[in-house]
């Protein structure tokens, strides 16, 4: 994690500690631990909630890739890494993980292809940046907020004031 990773993440503990949530989540990999550490606290651990594994992909930049690899990351659907995993393999791990939780309110620290694949379609087909905040309503289908970034980025929902 970079010098602004730690400060966009330390920026949102404020925010994130001053609301209850019935449980806090992170993919495994050490980026993912660390700013939940830095944004909220401890969080609970599932490799479910990792990146796509890019195989032999790994580590490449994208202008490394060849055109017809940035036309099928982009497409997103039917993509399979090589040597790695399919789209459709991240996403059914990703279904169990949700499946899997208990109802509620969720906090989960993860990667930007795990949230494209689990908000392309409820909202907008995008990729994430870093530092993104996205809150979902799982169970309706719905987008509630998404801000790229690191000002000011949780504000109460209508969601929010009916839970109250």
């Amino acid at each position: 994690m970079t010098a602004l990773g730690r400060q966009q993440a330390k920026s949102l503990n404020e925010r994130l500690r001053a609301r209850a949530f019935d449980g806090v989540w992170a993919s495994d990999l050490q980026r993912a631990i660390e700013t939940a550490r830095l944004a909220y606290g401890e969080p609970k651990i599932d490799a479910r909630l990792r990146e796509l594994h890019f195989g032999q992909l790994e580590g490449k930049t994208w202008e490394e890739l060849s055109d017809k690899t940035r036309s099928a990351l982009l497409a997103f659907d039917g993509f399979g890494a090589p040597g790695g995993e399919s789209v459709d393999g991240l996403i059914a791990r990703l279904i169990e993980f949700v499946e899997d939780l208990k109802p509620g309110r969720h906090l989960i620290f993860c990667h930007g292809g795990v949230v494209r694949a689990l908000t392309r379609n409820i909202a907008e087909d995008r990729f994430m940046h870093n530092g993104a905040v996205v809150a979902v309503d799982w169970v309706s289908r719905l987008l509630l907020y998404h801000h790229e970034g690191h000002v000011d980025p949780l504000i109460e929902t209508e969601a929010d004031a009916d839970a109250k």
